[in-house]
């Protein structure tokens, strides 16, 4: 494995823990992890890179090692925040190379889009956005988001780091053993009496109360202006979230035609975390995509 070091640096008001792999003088390369995950997760692909790279990953708020917000929600703007931040204090004066993965995705592929000239260019993986809704679904969305915040929200504890390593298999059946075992150690951490916390911020688990606007987004995809890579998962398991197969794929063309210069590519033998799946094969399509 390919080392990395920790840095912990001031982000709009949170200490934001920021992960370092690679030469300090190498061509950055930005990558920015997924819903309830952490930075150690592009471990894999970063140990599969050719090309040498200074990749910079941070935890986001509320995630790994990063402070989380200290309110009782999340919202998504704060990301784009972050990452402007973040981006600003490694890269004040040149556009960089961005990869996303999911929820990362999701935001450095919007990001893209409004801030156009700070990106040269963008890989999202698995970064689909959000299933279509309908204003009328905000009355229901608001209510559920108001009997959330009674109940406050709790990730379950476990046992031993080996217990979360099998909760990592669990969800994602194709992880090896030794590939669980270290993401465990950074997924999660050991407490005082011996059992380990997950390291999340449960309020991350509450219903947003903002209902996803896709055209809007769709506008912010259409601004971009760096070359994209589209990279999914022959496996995935996003219909779980976005819904029938057929109709979501349909839907998920519609918003790739929004972005000006993209390339697409499928991972086959992959599931949703294809960075944990298939890293050789991700690290060749990066290394191919950023040496154009």
């Amino acid at each position: 494995m390919k080392s990395s070091r920790s840095e912990f640096i001031t982000v709009r008001g949170l200490q934001y823990h920021i992960r370092h792999w690679g030469n300090p003088d190498a061509p950055v390369l930005f990558m920015v992890h997924g819903w309830m995950d952490v930075s150690a997760s592009f471990q894999f692909v970063v140990d599969c890179l050719q090309q040498e790279w200074h990749v910079i990953a941070p935890d986001w708020r509320g995630f790994g090692l990063t402070d989380g917000s200290g309110s009782d929600s999340y919202w998504f703007a704060d990301y784009l925040g972050d990452l402007d931040a973040i981006l600003r204090h490694y890269a004040p004066e040149q556009a960089v190379n961005l990869l996303g993965h999911s929820m990362g995705a999701n935001v450095a592929t919007l990001y893209a889009g409004i801030r156009p000239e700070r990106v040269k260019k963008l890989i999202n993986l698995e970064g689909f956005g959000m299933p279509v809704t309908r204003p009328l679904q905000a009355p229901g969305r608001y209510a559920k988001w108001l009997d959330e915040l009674v109940a406050v929200p709790f990730l379950r504890g476990y046992a031993s780091q080996a217990e979360v390593a099998a909760r990592l298999q669990k969800t994602n059946p194709r992880l090896t053993d030794e590939r669980a075992a270290f993401l465990s150690g950074h997924w999660a951490a050991q407490q005082e009496n011996g059992g380990w916390r997950i390291l999340g911020d449960a309020a991350h688990k509450l219903t947003s109360p903002l209902l996803y606007q896709v055209e809007e987004a769709m506008a912010c995809w259409q601004q971009i202006t760096a070359p994209v890579l589209w990279v999914e998962a022959a496996q995935t398991d996003v219909w779980r979230w976005m819904g029938p197969k057929e109709q979501a794929r349909v839907e998920i063309d519609r918003r790739i035609t929004f972005i000006a210069s993209v390339q697409t590519a499928m991972i086959e033998q992959a599931g949703h975390m294809l960075h944990h799946d298939q890293p050789e094969e991700l690290a060749r399509l990066i290394d191919d995509f950023l040496a154009m």
